[in-house]
């Protein structure tokens, strides 16, 4: 059995604390979001406001639904505190202020034992995600959408990368092997 891993009634382990149907359906819900803010990031630079509020709504919505009401609530406290760490780490500069308002209104959607794997996978991700880019950025690739502000940037990179397909990728894989 892994470590932190859940017995579920069928004698199978979890390998995730979400619950695979909560998962699903928050990922199919959420999915067009991320898409929308990896190809805002990529074109323009920008996370849109309404982005993030579709992804908070989303969260509200389905996770009403689909999670227990104690559950959702206490998942609501991570938009909270990761909204805080986004406003300080954009104060210092780490951070874009869209990339940071994105990452809070995603954090209700992972369950605090399962944060360490997604921090991984971000790390994990984000390095793949910035050489892609800056290779894509040097290749013929480019000519396919030549007008994308990324490209240009040379000491900025679009966070929303790796931001939206880090959640797209926890959820699908929380659906697959969630509690």
């Amino acid at each position: 059995m892994l470590q932190g891993s859940i017995p579920d009634p069928a004698g199978m382990t979890a390998f995730f604390a979400m619950p695979a149907q909560a998962a699903f359906w928050l990922f199919l819900a959420s999915l067009p979001v991320c898409f929308w803010v990896i190809l805002s990031d990529l074109r323009a630079m920008r996370i849109p406001n309404t982005a993030v509020l579709s992804l908070v709504g989303i969260f509200v919505l389905v996770g009403a639904l689909v999670l227990p009401w104690p559950v959702l609530g206490m998942q609501l406290i991570n938009l909270v505190v990761v909204l805080l760490a986004g406003i300080v780490l954009n104060a210092a500069g780490a951070f874009g202020a869209g990339d940071a308002k994105f990452a809070a209104a995603a954090a209700p959607f992972v369950m605090l034992q399962d944060a360490g794997f997604v921090l991984m996978l971000l790390a994990i991700n984000l390095l793949a995600a910035f050489l892609t880019h800056r290779l894509v950025a040097r290749s013929a690739l480019r000519n396919l959408a030549p007008d994308w502000e990324s490209w240009q940037r040379k000491k900025d990179f679009p966070m929303g990368l790796s931001l939206g397909s880090t959640l797209s990728i926890y959820l699908g894989l929380a659906a697959l092997y969630g509690g």
